[in-house]
């Protein structure tokens, strides 16, 4: 059991779900800040998983590591679960068909150890490289079978496929997805708890339980970080309108709460004092991720000089 009282030099807790500035009118963390705000907290260890890329993962890594923390590479990536192969939809008057593709939700993906993080790369790729010029970035349940070695999976939270089904009055749909996950992932998948202090949150939160205790599958803490405090709050919001065209007034709109902040350990290991067995994953999760992406040479042809015969 872990106690939520240690010294900041052994943390109860550790961000996994952190979103830089690279996720593109999304997050609003530079990583140079990210360095200072886990340093502050004494936190050994960081995980970055910005929204359907990796743009900034090797100066996350090389910053991180420069303040003496260990950078875990990872990723929030658009899934779908193939579940419904085909859909189709006739608009109203025209007699050509078009296929209807729904995205699940979001898994978040870290990399083990360097063929894990080759995979993410591979997967990031594919989610933009695959998708239909008329479709978000996204991977498929097939694409992460493929490339699911010395990868971690978290279920996403509530902008997870297994929240979402749960919100839309579906239990037997989520209990299969989290069943599909870990057949093939087994104990490398963790079903992740959010606290954010939202109703849905709230709602899900026992079915998530009861599901990861019945097929043993154990439960990671997990705060959905795209600002530093909760001052930022205002600005982000401003930032989400930006991002989806949206005005601040309108109701019926994407939006965070104040708590989706930087917290310190303390406070997250206070928030989930019940489920200390979720807090203390967080740690095992950055021991099994002990690898750090570093910058290459490129590769280019060598020329020689032709000489005149």
């Amino acid at each position: 059991m872990t106690n939520p009282n240690r010294s900041n030099r052994m943390p109860a807790f550790i961000h996994l779900k952190v979103h830089s500035a690279y996720s593109l009118l999304e997050g609003a963390i530079q990583i140079s800040k990210l360095a200072k705000l886990a340093e502050a907290d004494g936190m050994p260890a960081l995980g970055l998983t910005d929204t359907n890329n990796m743009f900034g993962c090797l100066e996350f890594s090389d910053k991180l590591a420069a303040s003496g923390i260990q950078p875990i590479a990872g990723i929030s990536i658009a899934f779908d679960f193939e579940e419904r192969k085909e859909q189709r939809t006739q608009a109203a008057g025209a007699a050509n068909l078009r296929v209807a593709t729904k995205r699940d939700g979001l898994l978040a993906l870290y990399a083990m150890n360097e063929s894990g993080y080759a995979n993410l790369l591979k997967l990031a790729s594919k989610a933009h490289l695959d998708s239909a010029d008329t479709d978000a970035p996204h991977i498929t349940l097939t694409q992460l079978i493929a490339h699911a070695g010395g990868l971690i999976v978290l279920t996403g939270g509530p902008d997870g496929p297994i929240d979402s089904a749960l919100r839309d009055g579906q239990p037997p749909v989520a209990s299969s997805r989290v069943e599909t996950l870990h057949k093939h992932f087994g104990d490398r998948l963790y079903i992740e708890i959010q606290r954010h202090g939202a109703p849905s949150e709230a709602d899900a939160e026992p079915q998530l339980l009861n599901m990861a205790y019945t097929n043993a599958i154990p439960i990671v803490a997990t705060n959905e970080c795209y600002f530093s405090s909760p001052d930022d709050f205002e600005a982000h919001d401003a930032l989400i309108c930006i991002a989806e065209g949206r005005y601040v007034v309108e109701d019926d709109r994407r939006r965070v709460t104040r708590e989706h902040y930087f917290k310190s350990g303390a406070d997250m290991a206070a928030l989930f004092a019940d489920l200390p067995e979720a807090v203390a994953n967080t740690t095992e999760i950055a021991k099994r991720c002990a690898f750090r992406p570093r910058g290459k040479k490129p590769i280019l042809p060598r020329f020689v000089k032709a000489t005149n015969g």
